[in-house]
């Protein structure tokens, strides 16, 4: 490849979601990147950008840089593969051509077309005439030179009323989404309140109370989204949503996690205290769990313009692979001392019954984790840009699927199987523990 950054940009581009496509300021200081990635939107026939560019200085080591070699284009998704073949073209006689001049690109203006100083300025809407999914790039083609600018954009689709639709055409369904979802959440706790935590006020445990306010932290988390993107979507800013927002997607993540620990300890309804190394699995994970909310609100927030976003998404990743194995620990510790405690204390049938919803316990934590991190991240690759906001809906599908199986499994319920068993299955239950059939 001729330009490695040319490449690295638009495969990064091609990645990265739409979630931060808004109206945007943007303060750009001594940035001497090639490319800079301000926005991911999916336009349709009617939409339109807005970009205002004011106070652009440059630094560059040419005494005299030719300012046609510093601009904003839009490059849409579909293009993608052209533009790289083009790139890499042998007959190219140019070893570093600006992508200013590519033909595969929509270029929008130059430096060249600023105000004078001592403004510097520009501002100006381009209309969009063919609907796709596109991405607004500042590209600086000279080396060693260096920009500093402030930028506001607004990007948004136009209505048939004539009102403007802020959110991108594959994102416009998401706070409709988001409400739908917690008025399920709302009925799921009220039947968890009335079913489990009322009529089984005798076997309900402390971790049954907790599994309550964590249905309440994603009922909120949902409903605060929901308003988050709806405000974007008429006004273009979040009108303070998106502080409500974080703060329980925040709870909301530390809850789900401590439930998942808790109920892999058998805390409450199995024993009434943590062991050592458990306190130490849920001590590791809240922190985690702190690093992941607020990289996911740099990440959210700032946008793939500021030069450190790439490595924001790499800690949240590798933070969030780190909190889905701890989780598993708990478990599989419960699951081997069951094993070893049915061998010496003559309750065969009890830890059998033990063993067989831990292990079912397990095999839900694995599915959910892997459905929520790789599928839905592959959803979000291939779908097309019209159709973004499937990716949420699936994911919001399956992780009510996991809240409905765990609550059901660890339910307040007097007869519970894991709470009491007959004896005469002792026998049965202990040729089936000798087959060592749950060994994690």
């Amino acid at each position: 490849m001729k330009n490695p950054n040319l490449v690295a940009a638009f495969i990064f581009s091609f990645l990265a979601s739409a979630a931060f496509a808004e109206i945007k300021d943007f303060k750009i200081a001594g940035d001497s990147r090639s490319l800079i990635l301000f926005e991911k939107f999916g336009f349709t026939s009617d939409g339109a950008a807005n970009i205002a560019v004011a106070e652009a200085t440059l630094s560059s080591s040419v005494s005299s840089a030719d300012p046609s070699l510093f601009g904003f284009f839009l490059h849409s998704s579909s293009n993608l593969l052209q533009t790289l073949i083009a790139d890499d073209q042998p007959q190219n006689p140019n070893p570093s051509p600006c992508i200013l001049s590519s033909p595969y690109i929509r270029l929008l203006f130059t430096f060249r077309d600023l105000s004078p100083p001592p403004f510097n300025s520009y501002n100006r809407t381009f209309p969009i005439a063919l609907a796709d999914d596109y991405n607004l790039f500042f590209a600086n083609c000279v080396p060693e030179s260096e920009v500093s600018m402030s930028v506001r954009t607004v990007l948004y689709n136009a209505q048939p009323d004539g009102s403007r639709d802020y959110l991108p055409i594959g994102e416009a369904p998401v706070p409709t989404v988001c409400f739908l979802f917690s008025l399920i959440y709302v009925a799921f706790l009220v039947i968890w309140i009335h079913f489990g935590l009322i009529a089984n006020r005798s076997s309900a445990h402390r971790i049954h109370y907790l599994m309550a306010g964590l249905l309440v932290a994603k009922i909120l988390n949902l409903v605060f989204k929901a308003e988050d993107q709806h405000y974007v979507r008429i006004t273009g800013t979040p009108h303070g949503w998106d502080v409500l927002f974080y703060l329980f997607q925040f709870i909301k993540g530390v809850l789900l996690f401590t439930v998942i620990v808790l109920i892999g300890t058998g805390w409450s309804f199995l024993k009434p205290f943590l062991h050592g190394r458990e306190k130490k699995v849920l001590m590791l994970v809240i922190p985690l769990q702190v690093v992941t909310n607020i990289a996911s609100i740099v990440i959210g927030e700032t946008g793939p313009f500021i030069q450190d976003w790439a490595a924001w998404v790499q800690i949240f990743l590798l933070v969030d692979v780190v909190c889905c194995c701890a989780i598993l620990f708990p478990i599989v510790w419960s699951i081997r001392s069951l094993r070893e405690t049915s061998k010496s204390d003559g309750k065969a049938a009890k830890n059998l019954s033990k063993l067989v919803l831990f292990r079912r316990f397990y095999l839900v934590v694995i599915g959910y984790l892997y459905f929520t991190r790789v599928v839905v991240f592959a959803l979000k690759t291939i779908l097309s840009y019209k159709n973004k906001w499937m990716s949420l809906a699936v994911e919001e599908g399956v992780t009510l699927a996991f809240y409905i199986l765990m609550f059901y499994l660890f339910r307040p319920k007097v007869k519970n199987p894991y709470l009491a068993l007959d004896d005469e299955e002792e026998a049965a239950a202990m040729a089936v523990l000798k087959e060592d059939d749950f060994d994690i």
